[in-house]
């Protein structure tokens, strides 16, 4: 005799969170998730592979993995001690909350910005707080650290270029939010090196700042979900105590390794989409009705009304598929494209152009 199963109810304070989700469709050119649109070298695959088949398998992977940090801190001046990586910066985001957030905590995100930021922060019982940005959807330095000497966060989120507005803080402004913050500020830097700027250099072993990176959009590793951050040490410390034990595999800490050694070929990667992106930037202003926002990332946000989904839907009839931000915190009407290659771009704007006719027709 069979019983059916009674569901187990998930968290009370759960109940209202929505997973993330990016939608994908088949087109022929996919610009909504921000990857690069470039493989990595078939050099750097091959030795890869090579190095990977004299791994044994049968044996769990470095728990510290302490070669992937060592060649880390040494391309980024910085000591091994203050480098944690896992798998993505996602993880990163989440054995930070799980280590310095969670019950009775607080998280301070500045929307529009990373959904994951408050998705996570949510996830592990941290209550989220919420700063507006200035209309340039820069962070308002004051505003913001008005709140933080009123609340006091556990958490201060950073994203620096901001996803999905692609602006880059000034440096006056996160260490504006250092000193005013007693907990930890961690800025997101997933496309610090798209932009003029980073906040690494600000690391100090006795301060509260940490900064997140990592290897999917400029290593073109996406697929081996590989993230870091840069830390003081007390910090490091405490996420390899929080993290599962082994959470990093293998292939993953070999390819971080070997693909530092093609650094030459990264920079090329990202000084071609710079070129892009402003290339990009200037041919959506000359489009009626079509308003790009200023990007320091590899991605362009712009405006296009009232219609945005309706704009969406008309690109994805003709085969390019964008992100469509517009039901986003104070992103009414704006959608958001991934830089891609020269080809792809010309496709995005030509399709664009089309659809902003039809919609309108």
């Amino acid at each position: 005799m069979s019983t059916r199963a009674v569901p187990v109810a998930p968290r009370d304070d759960l109940g209202l969170v929505e997973g993330y989700h990016s939608p994908q469709v088949d087109v022929s050119v996919r610009l909504n998730t921000n990857e690069s649109p470039y493989a990595p070298p078939d050099e750097f695959v091959e030795r890869w592979l090579a190095e990977l088949r004299a791994t044994p398998l049968n044996r769990y992977p470095d728990r510290e993995a302490r070669d992937l940090r060592a060649a880390l801190a040494q391309q980024l001046g910085q000591p091994p001690e203050r480098i944690f990586c896992a798998n993505g910066s996602n993880e990163v985001l989440q054995t930070l909350l799980l280590a310095y957030a969670g019950y009775e905590r607080r998280a301070l995100v500045h929307e529009p910005t990373y959904a994951l930021h408050s998705h996570i922060a949510r996830i592990t019982g941290t209550e989220v707080l919420v700063a507006e940005r200035a209309d340039d959807f820069s962070i308002d330095t004051d505003a913001a650290c008005d709140v933080i000497a009123d609340v006091q966060p556990t958490v201060v989120f950073a994203c620096s270029p901001n996803n999905p507005t692609g602006t880059v803080e000034p440096r006056e402004t996160i260490r504006a939010l250092i000193d005013a913050a007693q907990g930890l500020v961690v800025v997101d830097e997933a496309y610090g090196e798209f932009a003029p700027h980073s906040a690494i250099d600000d690391v100090r072993d006795d301060g509260r700042l940490v900064v997140v990176r990592t290897y999917s959009k400029v290593w073109s590793m996406a697929a081996l979900r590989l993230g870091f951050a840069v830390a003081p040490p007390w910090v490091v410390d405490q996420l390899d105590e929080v993290v599962l034990p082994y959470h990093l595999p293998a292939a993953t800490q070999i390819a971080g390794r070997i693909a530092l050694e093609f650094d030459a070929e990264m920079r090329d990667r990202v000084a071609r989409l710079v070129s892009e992106r402003e290339r990009l930037f200037a041919a959506l202003g000359e489009i009626d009705g079509v308003a790009p926002y200023p990007s320091g990332a590899n991605f362009v946000l712009f405006r296009v009304g009232v219609r945005a989904h309706a704009v969406w839907r008309a690109l994805v009839q003709h085969d390019v598929l964008v992100r469509d931000c517009s039901g986003w915190p104070n992103l009414e009407g704006c959608l958001r494209v991934t830089v891609g290659t020269p080809d792809e771009n010309d496709a995005f704007l030509a399709a664009l152009r089309a659809a902003l006719t039809e919609v309108a027709g």
